[in-house]
């Protein structure tokens, strides 16, 4: 029996319309002549919501008793003996009553899935596990229900409902998401127009990095090497030397000039063992990359300049970044350095940028040394 397929409605805050969004799909569905019933959905007393849902089958809840009160929950195994083409399961996130069979509904899903039952789902970004620390320091609300991330990335398809601060604020003015007594507070507090803008860029980004997942397994899977430039990802080339630090802080700089750039640093352990530089400078340029919201990385090879452009086109990088070589030209004759490899090996889609900094060689043939010593700081050769 094949698995059924997972969508996810995705949205920044409640209100934005992923329930209703999940209903006119269903809908839409069930107008090509699908079978879809609605396992779970809670419309909150939202008439347009409620309105959606008219024409679709529903399960019926079953009543679960805890501690002297009924709640209703999902009744799976109704859903399980139904065995529609498509069940509609709202808020993915939920937790269940204790006495249920799944402590989580997303468990709940994964049941559906193995019986070969297509779920259409839908979840808030607070309430993914990697981003609930984030949230919480944004809105001042942490919360309690949560789902890992990867729960949600292997879905097949995942819907960003997307909408405007002001447009989410005008939504709850006019009564369309809470009841008129929690409007006020709502709108001084959780929806404050700063903190649903940061929502909604935080569920921007989230989605990009899945759709970039994606396009990543699929070039893994047709066997593309050519990058394919759906954002900018700066790679800069680690030596361990001193000029590494301004070659990390120039690529953050190129990274930061568009929406979603990435910066990534490599450093190259050369297979034969022998240190390239030592381990307390590297850690320090790990630090700092981190800092600026890169990641670091180490690859192991036996040239180079072969390594780093494997690693570029397998991370997909747009630019290389590179420091101008600390090689005099006399050495340039006999000998092509990494940095003119790294050019020549990388071809018409990945742009190389050469940063000149105080160690690289410049001048004449050969760098002279002063034969007098220096007479103040300015005049020190070093």
């Amino acid at each position: 029996m094949a698995r059924g397929r997972l969508r996810v409605y995705l949205g920044a805050a409640p209100g934005v319309g992923k329930t209703y969004d999940m209903l006119g799909e269903g809908q839409r569905r069930a107008g090509r002549g699908t079978d879809v019933v609605i396992g779970f959905m809670e419309d909150y007393g939202r008439p347009l919501t409620r309105k959606m849902a008219e024409g679709l089958e529903t399960v019926s809840r079953k009543s679960v008793s805890y501690r002297g009160t009924t709640f209703t929950e999902m009744d799976l195994d109704a859903v399980l003996a139904r065995r529609p083409q498509v069940a509609l399961v709202d808020e993915l996130a939920h937790t269940n009553i204790p006495g249920c069979r799944n402590e989580k509904r997303w468990q709940d899903i994964e049941e559906l899935l193995d019986a070969g039952i297509d779920v259409v789902s839908t979840i808030n970004i607070q309430h993914l596990e990697s981003l609930n620390d984030v949230v919480e320091s944004i809105t001042g609300v942490r919360q309690r229900e949560t789902v890992p991330d990867e729960i949600v990335r292997r879905a097949d398809q995942i819907e960003l409902v997307d909408m405007s601060a002001e447009a989410l604020r005008r939504r709850m003015a006019h009564g369309n998401i809470y009841p008129p007594e929690k409007i006020d507070a709502a709108l001084s507090h959780y929806f404050r127009p700063g903190n649903l803008s940061a929502l909604r860029e935080i569920a921007m980004l989230w989605a990009a990095d899945r759709v970039e997942e994606a396009i990543q397994r699929y070039r893994e899977q047709q066997g593309i090497q050519e990058p394919w430039a759906t954002r900018e990802r700066v790679l800069v080339a680690v030596s361990g030397g001193p000029e590494s630090e301004t070659l990390i802080r120039r690529g953050k700089r190129t990274s930061s000039r568009g929406a979603g750039g990435e910066l990534l640093a490599v450093h190259v352990q050369l297979s034969n063992g022998l240190a390239t530089a030592p381990p307390r400078v590297l850690d320090h340029q790990r630090s700092l990359v981190e800092s600026l919201g890169g990641s670091y990385h180490t690859v192991e090879g036996e040239d180079p300049a072969e390594a780093v452009l494997q690693f570029a086109r397998q991370v997909n990088a747009t630019q290389i970044v590179i420091g101008a070589s600390r090689r005099n030209r006399l050495k340039n004759l006999f000998s092509r350095g990494t940095g003119e490899a790294i050019i020549e090996g990388s071809g018409d889609d990945i742009d190389v940028y050469v940063v000149t900094h105080e160690e690289a060689a410049h001048g004449g043939l050969l760098r002279r040394h002063r034969t007098r010593p220096p007479q103040s700081p300015d005049d020190d050769p070093r």
